[in-house]
């Protein structure tokens, strides 16, 4: 009877091994198949990623995108590999990807716990912190002063977490203000009908960088977050991650890194500190 229940046991648990090893995605050979793959992005996200004026993905985080899609490419034997650029939201983008619709991900979206139950992520692509940028002429000079403020955040994003965290602890009569996207939360500073815009500091510098006129905003020195950015990929796909970091792997140890920085971050200077620990930990030995 033992030597029974003992066999059961066995066999269900290969079945149920079995069982999981079949749902899990085979996103190469789906890309080999249909000679096509999906990539999610974000068209408001400049430096990382955005719509160029010639209707275009660009940015640093996409530049990276194109030397991971080149690697796929030429594993699955596709050299003429067609690119379905999907724009959306940070939401949207980590949707697409746990439901199949996008087989990558490429923006400036943060990994964390919470988002690894529902996707995967690359090695690190970048590494940043969160921040607020004010008016010029506000007379708030750190954050505790933006008590009984109206702060807008980008809705969905980890920036407007650790937000309602600060507000909940430390900001008495503050109020969150979600916005669907930069340029909004932008136009509503400017206008005064908030007091602070909340973000990324290396997306708030761009978006003030292309306003109209700059020299009307101040960022805070002090940083809300940190946050470290990698690609979503499909969750459990062991094969695409391998390939995902083998490629960003080969950009970190070449002089493409500084290429693709020097393009889009270039007014930063070198990476540096962090930054340049970021890439080398992030440089997967053969």
């Amino acid at each position: 009877m033992k030597r029974f229940l003992i066999g059961v046991f066995v066999a269900t648990s290969l079945c149920a091994t079995g069982a999981m090893a079949q749902q899990a995605p085979d996103t190469l050979g789906k890309i080999k198949s249909a000679k096509v793959i999906n990539v999610a992005f974000a068209a408001d996200s400049l430096p990382f990623s955005f719509v160029a004026a010639n209707n275009e993905p660009a940015g640093y985080s996409i530049d990276l995108c194109k030397r991971v899609i080149a690697r796929i490419a030429q594993t699955v034997g596709a050299p003429n590999l067609k690119v379905n650029w999907l724009p959306g939201s940070t939401q949207e983008r980590l949707q697409m990807v746990a439901s199949g619709k996008a087989d990558l991900e490429c923006a400036n979206t943060t990994q964390t716990l919470a988002r690894l139950a529902n996707v995967d992520f690359s090695s690190l692509i970048f590494v940043d912190a969160g921040g607020v940028i004010l008016r010029a002429d506000s007379t708030a000079n750190s954050i505790s002063e933006l008590a009984g403020k109206k702060i807008a955040v980008l809705k969905g994003t980890t920036t407007e977490k650790r937000l309602n965290v600060i507000v909940q602890q430390h900001l008495a009569n503050a109020s969150i203000v979600p916005v669907s996207d930069a340029g909004e939360g932008l136009a509503l500073l400017e206008a005064g009908r908030v007091d602070a815009f909340a973000g990324d500091k290396i997306k708030l510098v761009g978006l003030v960088a292309l306003s109209k006129e700059p020299g009307k905003f101040a960022m805070l020195t002090e940083e809300l977050s940190f946050e470290p950015y990698a690609l979503a990929l499909p969750r459990g796909d062991a094969a695409l991650r391998l390939e995902v970091n083998r490629a960003l792997t080969q950009v970190y140890q070449s002089n493409d890194i500084e290429t693709i920085f020097a393009q889009w971050l270039g007014k930063l200077g070198r990476p540096t500190g962090l930054l340049a620990a970021m890439y080398l930990l992030n440089s997967i030995p053969e």
